[in-house]
């Protein structure tokens, strides 16, 4: 039986013990050999998904903001060794870079340290909060750095809400349309974009909801007793909030495989696994590496 014969009665098992809701593809040597979409899009189960539809990517938005910053790179108009206070002047991270930011190197504080911070401005101010209360947060909070640029690697969110601003400040252009201009369309991922839908609303409905299984059933964080807080991180940029499909996806693979957008050098910089100051290539508990917005398997 060839993988192409063999890929969807797989999913098909998993779907009916229920432990895939979702869409999926499978190629090789850019050839599609397998895709589908099994189960809903919604949770009281009157939407089925479709092959085309468009998900949360969640931290794998990482990749994106990643690929905006090394265009600018490209252009001339960013170094990866500029020191982020050139931006943020009032930001508490001396000797914190670029490059330390695309690979979690600057001891940034991750501001889920705090969430209760964005929380309380859903909550007082009936807004949701954006990347500029993150940025507030590091200046006002008083919490300290990790460790100093270079010395470890830490996973921070913040960093990625910082590059977001940042791509904002040198294009002049909000960062959703940044990404869209920039890099979504001439990469031809229409179905991909930067959405706030709590803020905005859903654009269409073709959107797979976000659930999480709670009392035995499944319902919209919104309404959980325990996750609720995914709420005021909706307005945020750049760590997460791109949302596409399975066919953009694998358009985007061949973009950046060609070389199409960034350039291969580009590429080998974003996929080569970060090194400390003391020389060592840094390896999380997974046994994985880390470049810009990558994780690199060993």
């Amino acid at each position: 039986m060839d993988k192409k014969t063999m890929k969807e009665p797989l999913v098909r098992e998993a779907h009916e013990k229920g432990l895939f809701n979702g869409t999926w593809l499978y190629a090789e040597h850019g050839e599609i050999l397998s895709k589908g979409a099994l189960g809903w899009r919604d949770t009281e189960d009157r939407l089925p998904l479709r092959e085309n539809s468009i998900f949360d990517l969640a931290s794998v938005s990482k990749q994106f903001t990643a690929a905006a910053i090394m265009l600018l790179v490209q252009e001339g108009l960013l170094e990866l060794e500029d020191e982020i206070t050139r931006f943020f002047p009032a930001l508490p991270y001396p000797g914190v870079t670029v490059r330390h930011l695309l690979t979690h190197t600057g001891g940034v504080v991750d501001y889920f340290d705090d969430i209760n911070w964005l929380i309380g401005i859903w909550e007082k101010e009936n807004r949701i909060p954006d990347n500029n209360d993150v940025l507030r947060f590091l200046c006002e909070s008083g919490a300290e750095a990790y460790f100093a640029p270079g010395e470890d690697s830490c996973y921070s969110n913040s960093d990625y809400c910082l590059l977001a601003l940042i791509v904002e400040q040198i294009s002049g252009l909000p960062f959703e349309d940044f990404m869209k201009q920039r890099v979504f369309e001439p990469a031809g991922l229409h179905s991909t974009a930067v959405c706030h839908v709590r803020k905005d609303g859903w654009p269409s409905d073709n959107f797979a909801r976000a659930m999480v299984l709670e009392d035995g059933r499944y319902l919209l964080p919104d309404f959980s007793k325990n996750d609720r807080d995914v709420i005021p991180e909706d307005g945020t940029s750049g760590e997460g909030n791109v949302y596409s499909n399975i066919l953009d996806l694998f358009r985007w693979d061949r973009v950046l495989r060609e070389g199409r957008l960034i350039t291969p050098g580009s590429q080998r910089l974003m996929y080569t696994p970060v090194t400390l100051n003391n020389g060592e290539e840094y390896v999380d508990e997974e046994g994985e590496g880390y470049g810009f917005g990558w994780a690199i398997p060993k």
